[in-house]
């Protein structure tokens, strides 16, 4: 499993914030006052790909949000991955959101789903079905099941996930990426108590989705 030092910008961001800041440059110095609009660009790029460090709630008991955004979906559902019927939460990020996706538990993964698929807007539900997916099914340290899907939407192209079936996650450990708009479900044991509702605002790793 690949790891890194914790930067203020994600990794990610770096070529693209790197051409932003060498073209706005370039302009600036050429064509003055007309560079204006290049780095309200290189601001959103920066605030993009922004990656702030997060405290991590002690209680073992519980499932983190693996991303930052707006509860869309609180309801039980069949998790086609794991087979089995679930709670499913899911999280919509928009492109203000922090987009860095971090383990909701602690636990091993058991397997790593990847899905070629559609790009429709990440925010319809139906793009947990249609769209460009990736799934950790993770056994956490007390043994429950979750299942976690990094989900692309209309503009996001690109998940990157860094870990691997057998490596072990902690609650709060950054393990991917999603390039611009899209969401993350996280499928629970029907038992699990959801402590979110449709519309909250949630924030990676600090805010509580659920207790076992």
């Amino acid at each position: 499993m690949k790891t890194y030092p914790h930067p203020l910008i994600a990794r990610e961001g770096w070529p693209f914030l790197g051409i932003a800041v060498v073209i706005s440059l370039s302009v600036t110095i050429f064509w003055g006052m007309w560079s204006a609009p290049l780095w309200l660009i290189t601001l959103f790029i920066l605030q993009f790909f922004r990656d702030p460090a997060r405290t991590v709630p002690q209680d073992d008991n519980v499932v983190l949000s693996p991303a930052d955004g707006r509860i869309v979906v609180v309801e039980k559902v069949e998790d086609v991955y794991a087979g089995r019927t679930a709670l499913k939460i899911s999280v919509f990020m928009n492109v203000f959101n922090v987009h860095s996706n971090r383990a909701p538990v602690d636990g091993r993964i058991d397997s790593v789903q990847y899905f070629p698929g559609k790009f429709v807007n990440a925010d319809l539900d139906k793009a947990s079905v249609e769209n460009e997916r990736n799934a950790l099914i993770i056994t956490t340290s007390n043994g429950q099941l979750v299942t976690c899907v990094q989900v692309a939407g209309l503009i996001a192209r690109r998940i990157l996930c860094y870990v691997a079936s057998g490596d072990v996650l902690k609650r709060g450990q950054r393990y991917g990426f999603i390039r611009f708009g899209s969401r993350v479900d996280v499928y629970l044991p029907v038992t699990a108590k959801p402590k979110v509702t449709v519309g909250d605002k949630v924030f990676a790793t600090e805010t509580v989705l659920a207790e076992f």
